[in-house]
């Protein structure tokens, strides 16, 4: 298994009108890697909410993506530990349960636009592709 982590910027970068993004992120999917429900939470309602996409066409890319990467579920731990990364680190809760399961999956880079390159997060990695 890919020891990448996927936030959920990388995979909504997959309906990007920017081509160039859009292959990147294609690329990295394709690579498989591992993500969380959070991040399957996330791209459904960016693509309700702001993409206005129809239900059917969500659906679509949610089984593309859980088909192209490994899904871990959100637990106590994930919870526990994100709350200790936003408090030591300063940084979002949401930004810190994604780092959380990031670790918890075993993964060592976290790849991410929204984050800081080449911050270390107790020894996670974060990447942006798109630097």
């Amino acid at each position: 298994m890919n020891l990448s982590f996927l936030d959920s910027n990388i995979i909504l970068y997959l309906l990007s009108a920017d081509v160039v993004k859009a292959d990147k992120a294609e690329a990295i999917v394709a690579g498989g890697g591992v993500i969380s429900v959070q991040v399957l939470n996330e791209v459904t309602s960016v693509c309700r909410r702001k993409l206005k996409m129809p239900w059917g066409d969500i659906e679509s890319v949610l089984a593309a993506v859980k088909s192209a990467c490994h899904v871990i579920p959100l637990t106590i731990a994930t919870h526990e530990t994100a709350v200790k990364i936003a408090q030591r680190y300063d940084i979002s809760f949401y930004d810190a349960n994604i780092c959380a399961a990031a670790m918890l999956s075993g993964a060592k880079i976290l790849v991410s636009e929204d984050m800081q390159d080449g911050m270390s997060i107790n020894g996670l990695i974060i990447r942006n592709p798109f630097r």
